[in-house]
């Protein structure tokens, strides 16, 4: 998997944003990427040294549209710990 198929986009939250003061990035990654995997596609693409990755998998919950229930994907989250003084331009812009 080449860096790009790894880290698939940025999580755009108000607790991600109020993670980016303390250097903590959040993305969605592919499922079945381990966390080496997201250090180094991290590292690789926003040339930053990354200190810690924290892994979690969201569980699908169940959504109903008139009568039919159905449930929403599952997918996989990591938050990046940059080192001090480092950081990660999602927008362009300084957060």
């Amino acid at each position: 998997m080449t860096a790009h198929e790894i880290i698939i986009r940025p999580i755009v939250t108000e607790r991600s944003y109020s993670n980016m003061e303390e250097n903590k990035y959040t993305f969605e990654v592919h499922k079945d990427a381990n966390k080496y995997q997201i250090k180094d596609a991290v590292e690789e693409i926003f040339n930053v040294k990354v200190v810690r990755v924290n892994t979690m998998s969201v569980k699908p919950k169940i959504k109903r549209v008139r009568y039919i229930a159905g449930k929403t994907r599952s997918w996989k989250k990591a938050v990046v710990t940059v080192a001090e003084g480092q950081t990660i331009e999602i927008f362009g812009n300084q957060a």
